[in-house]
């Protein structure tokens, strides 16, 4: 897509801030997206309790990131995203994870954390879901059930959290493997496709690619390192 400007596609239904494009990417990258992510070698991949994950560009730790080279595919779709400016010159997308969800997973509410730089942006592919986002709590410990917002994901489209949307806010996805279109949609009339009220929407396999920046890199590259 060309001419996107971040600041038009704003929700205003939501606490600051929260960005939403549909149609971020066109068919066939979304069919390519999920091509590469389903060939990827099987080390790739890590088995959690309910999804599956790659991490591309290094693993990150509570000390830095260990970086490692991302292959061109992923780092096309990377400047896509730096093309609309979501991130400062000092700090550019420097790591994808990527979630493969099937139908009736989801992850339960939390805090992307201060490992990260304070803005998360999500590609959307293969199925649309549903991500709800709950009150803040002090104690991070206790899970919220307590639902402020919820925004569709439409195939295709891009997410982009920051301030409090990324800091204080938790988020998750139920493992539900249907989704009930009502009033409760934070983002319904900024969506790509018009939505009949009350109608159930059938999850199926998605994959989400999650872009963002680790600001404390190490000087050891991985790559190098795995050489030796």
């Amino acid at each position: 897509m060309e001419n996107i400007n971040l600041k038009d596609n704003k929700l205003t239904t939501v606490d600051d801030a929260a960005y939403y494009i549909p149609n971020f990417i066109t068919e066939d990258q979304e069919s390519y997206i999920m091509e590469k992510v389903n060939s990827a070698p099987k080390p790739k991949w890590c088995q959690l309790k309910n999804r599956r994950v790659q991490n591309w560009g290094g693993m990150p730790h509570i000390k830095g990131l260990i970086p490692e080279t991302i292959p061109d595919w992923l780092k096309g779709f990377m400047d896509q995203v730096d093309g609309l400016h979501v991130f400062p010159s000092t700090n550019k997308p420097n790591h994808v994870l990527i979630n493969e969800y099937l139908s009736g997973q989801g992850i339960m509410p939390h805090l992307d954390g201060s490992l990260f730089f304070p803005t998360i942006s999500t590609i959307t592919c293969g199925s649309h879901t549903v991500l709800n986002f709950y009150m803040p709590l002090k104690d991070e410990a206790v899970v919220s059930n307590e639902k402020v917002y919820s925004v569709l994901l439409e195939r295709r489209s891009l997410l982009v959290l920051q301030g409090k949307m990324y800091t204080e806010y938790m988020h998750g996805i139920e493992e539900i493997s249907n989704d009930i279109i009502d009033d409760n949609i934070s983002n319904i009339t900024y969506c790509g496709s018009n939505y009949q009220k009350g109608i159930s929407l059938t999850r199926n396999k998605r994959i989400s690619l999650t872009i963002r920046n680790v600001p404390k890199v190490f000087k050891l590259n991985l790559n190098s390192i795995i050489k030796k």
